[in-house]
């Protein structure tokens, strides 16, 4: 084998190795936030107040929750919603999506844009993992809802096998309701920017995604979300 393909192997066997390392290190905290959020899975929102592994409250206003998406299928996607430190009521909205397809936003919440992180350690030890916050975090300046999509992505889930079928274009129609819908439940909000952003194949889905809000502002559709081109 040339060296090229021996650096190449090398570097697979070191990403994967990264991957799991950083799977341990979510399992604990995506365990306790199913627990948290199973009992009120019709509710439009719920306070996080602590996570554990955090010290102490968390200084910043954190919200989980489900956004029914398709009543006949009983499509739910779940969402983070995290308030900006600055000024939320005129600070901009972000819809924050997640690669793969079907990778959970809690990527996204926990290792690119959010405001905490796990504590680098280079070998997980057991036990809880240490959170911290993220002083870069985007929350800074602007209000994000990660949101687990398509369906099967993170805590996302359908009630039917058919719910369960999903393609960028339906993916992309399950966004605008959750919007619409996620807007109806948090109306002072309404107003404020509305951005949409994502990593990896979510740049398929983002320009879509924007395309089929101003088409539904066009037609008259309410609530009429104030997106930024």
């Amino acid at each position: 084998m040339g060296k090229e393909a021996s650096a190449m192997v090398a570097r697979r066997s070191t990403s994967r190795r990264d991957w799991r390392r950083w799977w341990w290190r979510l399992l604990p905290l995506a365990c306790c936030l199913v627990c948290w959020v199973a009992s009120s899975a019709a509710a439009a929102g719920v306070a996080v107040a602590s996570l554990p592994g955090f010290d102490g409250p968390l200084p910043f206003s954190l919200e989980t929750g489900y956004v029914e998406v398709n009543e006949s299928t009983g499509v739910r996607l779940f969402y983070y919603f995290v308030q900006s430190e600055k000024d939320p009521d005129v600070d901009p909205l972000l819809l924050w999506l997640s690669g793969g397809p079907g990778c959970s936003s809690l990527s996204g919440l926990t290792h690119e844009i959010g405001p905490f992180q796990f504590a680098a350690k280079r070998y997980y030890s057991g036990g809880l993992p240490k959170i911290i916050y993220q002083p870069e975090t985007w929350t800074k300046v602007s209000n994000i809802i990660f949101v687990d999509s398509p369906v099967g992505a993170g805590f996302s889930y359908a009630a039917t096998q058919e719910g369960s079928k999903t393609s960028d274009t339906k993916t992309v129609k399950q966004l605008v309701i959750f919007l619409i819908k996620w807007l109806h439940d948090h109306p002072q909000f309404l107003l404020n920017p509305l951005y949409i952003g994502g990593d990896s194949y979510s740049g398929y889905i983002v320009p879509t995604l924007a395309l089929a809000i101003d088409e539904s502002n066009d037609s008259g559709d309410k609530p009429i979300l104030n997106l930024m081109v």
